[in-house]
């Protein structure tokens, strides 16, 4: 008995809330037709000039030593790659590079945590994750070659391909 009241109050519930979902486009009651009240659907766009839109955009992003924390300057560049990556199915491999300084391995290590910084920013953005590869590079692919701080702060980057 117990189980047939609980399966009734189950049953109930569900044809409660299927008739609440219903649509109907006209009021039974009154015989008058519904009309969906009206929504201000407009929004505001910002005019973008077409030759800005496809001009090329700077493709290497630089960090300070030792560092993989974005700096101001790079977020201004990196959301404007976001823009033009939003939507689109085309891959993008984020490189990281670091300068000779230190083991070979710590320098793999730091270039894949400021790829992966830069992919993290850019997921945040809208960007889909899955057409973001990060590979790191570390000290191998240098593009400066010198052992002065002009050089090694040029192979302190990320570039975006």
């Amino acid at each position: 008995m117990l189980k047939s009241v609980k399966t009734g109050l189950g049953l109930a519930c569900v044809l409660a809330v299927m008739a609440g979902c219903s649509n109907t486009n006209s009021d039974k009651s009154s015989g008058e037709e519904y009309t969906q009240p009206e929504v201000d659907t407009q929004v505001e766009t910002t005019v973008v000039d077409e030759s800005e839109k496809m001009a090329p955009l700077e493709n290497v992003v630089y960090f300070d030593f030792d560092e993989s924390l974005l700096k101001p300057e790079t977020r201004e560049l990196l959301i404007r790659h976001a823009d033009r990556m939003r939507g689109t199915p085309a891959a993008v491999r984020l490189e990281g590079h670091a300068d000779e300084l230190g083991t070979r391995e710590y320098n793999l290590a730091l270039g894949e945590r400021r790829a992966n910084a830069v992919r993290d920013f850019l997921v945040l953005q809208g960007v889909d994750a899955a057409n973001l590869e990060v590979i790191s590079y570390g000290e191998e692919r240098p593009a400066q070659m010198g052992s002065n701080e002009a050089a090694r702060a040029m192979n302190r980057r990320v570039v975006i391909n």
